[in-house]
């Protein structure tokens, strides 16, 4: 249990929240090391491989974070001044402090995933043919699964596989901002590597839903992942005696996989709970770990309800314009959902 738990606080505003678990603790703790940079760190040389071979890819690399993931692939796989395809409301584009130009010099092009997941006539519409020599060359494109803005929805394998199919025989490499990508494998009991077979590159992270307290992985060809390093380098991810963070990732990977769905099932619980209570749920075609809601129009005001329910003893996600979000994690069981209900409906009633 969390110390924020034991204070009697539920903390729902993200799966970041989660504590690393003992069996965790205990790895970290005895984890033999090296100096990482040299390639020496027994241990994140094991996370690294074991990510690899998961994924089905030939080659790994640990990084600080997802949004240093993705922006080590954007760089490895882009020249500056190239173009990069990417949904318009993706973490990539929204979320990342805008590195993709500001940083890595690529040219963004957004396309509507607001269902999750680009269109194949969406990207075939952004896609700048490189013969033109006025464009900037098209050499990319980005995938988010599952997808946080649109609700936590998972893609679906069919879905995923045909816009990435597309893609490839346009000539684009695919990266997968794939964050959440287990929670996705979960949801529709899949092996992961049914998506990451599809693409060039994968990110995800360590820190969300498997609990681990820092740290993303990004797989690829041996290759891409060297040029990675390169710029993990420069960007400052180089890391010396990392394989205390790594032997927290082994043990997320090993044994957290499998309680995702313990996570699905509290967010579809809390869903329903919420829309009894009278909150405007938004309805998605498939439940994750997520539940995005807003408040009725007749309701006491955004920043005073999210107020209140912290003095309440309930943390939610950032609001944005009256948008609230409320994510499942192991840190939180079915009791926590239906206390967390419970004082919104006490909030509500004031």
């Amino acid at each position: 249990m969390s110390d924020r738990h034991q204070r009697g606080i539920l903390d729902f505003r993200s799966d970041t929240v989660t504590m690393p678990t003992e069996a965790m603790r205990k790895a970290m703790h005895d984890a033999p090391v090296g100096d990482d940079v040299y390639g020496d760190d027994p241990t994140m040389n094991a996370l690294q491989d074991y990510a690899a071979k998961l994924l089905g890819m030939e080659s790994a690399i640990f990084a600080c974070s997802g949004t240093m993931g993705n922006l080590m692939a954007l760089m490895s796989h882009c020249n500056r001044g190239e173009g990069v395809i990417m949904g318009a409301s993706s973490h990539t584009w929204k979320n990342e402090c805008g590195n993709v130009a500001g940083i890595a010099g690529v040219m963004p092009f957004p396309v509507d995933d607001s269902a999750g997941c680009p269109s194949i006539e969406s990207v075939r519409r952004a896609y700048l043919p490189s013969g033109n020599v006025h464009y900037a060359r098209t050499a990319l494109l980005t995938l988010e699964n599952t997808h946080n803005s649109a609700g936590g929805v998972p893609i679906p394998v069919d879905i995923f596989s045909a816009v990435a199919l597309e893609a490839r025989e346009m000539g684009l490499k695919v990266h997968v901002d794939g964050a959440r990508i287990f929670d996705a494998a979960a949801y529709f009991n899949v092996d992961v590597k049914e998506y990451s077979s599809k693409v060039d590159s994968m990110q995800f992270c360590l820190s969300k839903g498997l609990g681990a307290p820092m740290g993303s992985i990004l797989c690829g060809s041996a290759d891409f992942i060297e040029r990675a390093k390169k710029h993990r380098k420069a960007l400052g991810g180089g890391q010396r005696q990392s394989g205390i963070a790594a032997a927290a990732g082994l043990v997320a990977l090993r044994d957290m996989r499998g309680r995702l769905s313990e996570d699905h099932k509290n967010a579809a619980l809390l869903a329903d709970l919420l829309n009894d209570a009278g909150l405007a749920v938004e309805a998605v075609p498939r439940r994750t770990n997520m539940v995005y809601f807003a408040l009725p129009d007749s309701c006491l005001g955004i920043s005073f309800f999210a107020d209140r329910c912290a003095e309440a003893g309930l943390l939610l996600g950032a609001a944005t314009e009256g948008r609230f979000r409320m994510v499942t994690h192991a840190g939180l069981d079915e009791g926590h959902v239906k206390s967390a209900v419970i004082l919104i409906k006490e909030v509500l009633s004031l």
